[in-house]
């Protein structure tokens, strides 16, 4: 079987956060997974990241991967959580993973994501179109999710949020709330707690050799 781990790094659809990148994709290579970074477009509206990100994805089944992971940071786990809530067959997504994630467009709202990705004049409607807590479906991939209950910069709420979501459609996912840790921890510093359970959980879905 073959496997292929998408990795999309977080910065508020502004920038591309660099210790959330390829720092990830060879921890991923030292658990013998086959895995990109993707950096997708910035400082533009829906849909043009979550169009490269699909344009990603069907290119790596194109190219002969039978699964796909998405792995996704801050803003980055929120473009990996909308990539795999879209289950539209040509982009289907396997599992995804997703670290402190912003979720919501429309509660505990992280306005730079918010207003980068839909506009700062944006209404209602698609701002709620793009918070993963309105989109879970009966058919979302397992997702792990972490987050640090002292992140100041996006509330642990986000990650709440989904994980309720996941439950009210009866969808497997894995749920780790560290008590401190703050945010954009990722890989930016050694023995990092969820990467061991992150593993596991990897192993536990038979997506490691």
């Amino acid at each position: 079987m073959t496997v292929h781990a998408i990795v999309l790094p977080g910065g508020s659809y502004r920038n591309h956060a660099a210790h959330e990148a390829e720092p990830v994709a060879r921890w991923l290579a030292g658990l013998g997974l086959a895995s990109s970074v993707l950096r997708y477009p910035t400082n533009t509206l829906h849909p043009a990241a979550h169009d490269a990100i699909r344009d990603r994805i069907s290119r790596v089944r194109a190219d002969g991967a039978e699964r796909v992971i998405v792995i996704g940071f801050s803003a980055g786990g929120h473009a990996a959580g909308l990539a795999a809530l879209d289950q539209r067959s040509d982009s289907r997504v396997d599992a995804a993973l997703l670290g402190y994630p912003v979720v919501s467009l429309v509660r505990h709202v992280h306005e730079a994501t918010a207003e980068t990705l839909a506009g700062p004049e944006s209404g209602s409607t698609l701002r709620s179109a793009l918070s993963l807590e309105s989109v879970v479906t009966p058919i979302a991939p397992p997702m792990f999710l972490f987050h640090a209950l002292d992140d100041e910069k996006v509330s642990p709420e986000h990650t709440f949020l989904l994980s309720a979501a996941l439950r009210a459609h009866r969808r497997p996912h894995e749920l780790v709330v560290f008590p401190t840790g703050g945010h954009g921890f990722a890989l930016g510093g050694p023995d990092q707690p969820w990467l061991p359970l992150a593993e596991a959980w990897l192993t536990g879905l038979e997506l490691l050799l």
